[in-house]
């Protein structure tokens, strides 16, 4: 009964700030006002999903994601698999690790605007870059309000969330299934093709998750890299919620999302459990 109790709080605090809202989304998108203050039931709130900006909008979306998740894995299993490896190696020899990873966790503790604002002073025009560009002779580059800033803005919010899962699971590995492979004659690429990567995918999928579901979304990153010159499906649900008139259609939007979030959490899911299954054979 004690141990019980001890969860009332969470209850609490799920049930005002994550049911209650979630309630209050569903009420908005299943519904529409009307001049007279009566309120009804309608699905045309998910009809307008379908407009042609909003739909370009939600393509745009999961295309940046997909490049910011791509860069993220490319950028950090690398780093993940040497902090992991020269963790494990100090581990065994009897040391501690070397706390590199907090470099990687430090920035998650400064607040996000502050870190964006620090890039715009690097990127805007007459910033470090355009300084150190001309220092060199180079031409100048001006990557403000396009994709790729905001795939940079992406990457480098979010990138600490797929080294940390990566790093989680590599240092996990047992070093006599790696020192089998090796007895067994294989080279360092196939024990890291054969051994490595397979039992690191949980890591995988999970980094990718919270990289691309969060990414999917945001839009503090399109407004202050892009410029306002193109819209993410973030940037669109933020307008809508920002007129009083437009919540219903933003919520059902949310809804939309939501929707597709769950489907791609249950495909990677079901991606790591086929993955795990293979491999027992």
């Amino acid at each position: 009964m004690y141990k019980k109790s001890l969860s009332y709080p969470h209850l609490v605090w799920m049930t005002l700030f994550v049911v209650a809202p979630m309630i209050i989304i569903l009420i908005y998108a299943f519904t529409t006002g009307s001049d007279d203050g009566q309120v009804y039931f309608t699905l045309e709130n998910f009809v307008k999903f379908f407009d042609k900006t909003n739909v370009k909008s939600f393509f745009n979306s999961i295309w940046v994601s997909f490049i910011s998740v791509a860069v993220c894995f490319l950028l950090g299993y690398p780093a993940a698999y040497i902090l992991a490896d020269k963790d494990r190696r100090r581990t065994m020899a009897g040391k501690k690790p070397t706390g590199l990873l907090m470099l990687f966790i430090m920035p998650m503790w400064m607040n996000v605007m502050l870190k964006l604002y620090s890039w715009l002073a690097i990127l805007n025009p007459g910033g470090l870059l355009h300084s150190f560009t001309s220092m060199l002779g180079l031409p100048d580059i001006d990557i403000m309000n396009t994709y790729t800033a905001v795939v940079l803005g992406t990457v480098y919010d979010y990138i600490p969330f797929m080294i940390l899962p990566i790093y989680s699971v590599l240092i996990k590995i047992d070093t006599s299934v790696i020192e089998a492979a090796q007895d067994l004659g294989a080279n360092p690429l196939k024990v890291f093709l054969k051994v490595v990567l397979p039992l690191s995918l949980p890591g995988i999928v999970s980094g990718f998750t919270m990289v691309f579901l969060p990414a999917l979304t945001a839009f503090y990153i399109v407004d202050f890299f892009g410029g306002g010159q193109f819209m993410l499906i973030g940037n669109v649900i933020e307008r809508y919620f920002s007129n009083e008139l437009g919540r219903n259609i933003g919520s059902s939007i949310s809804i939309i999302l939501m929707l597709f979030a769950f489907l791609s959490m249950y495909l990677m899911r079901f991606f790591n459990k086929s993955n795990r299954q293979m491999s027992k054979f």
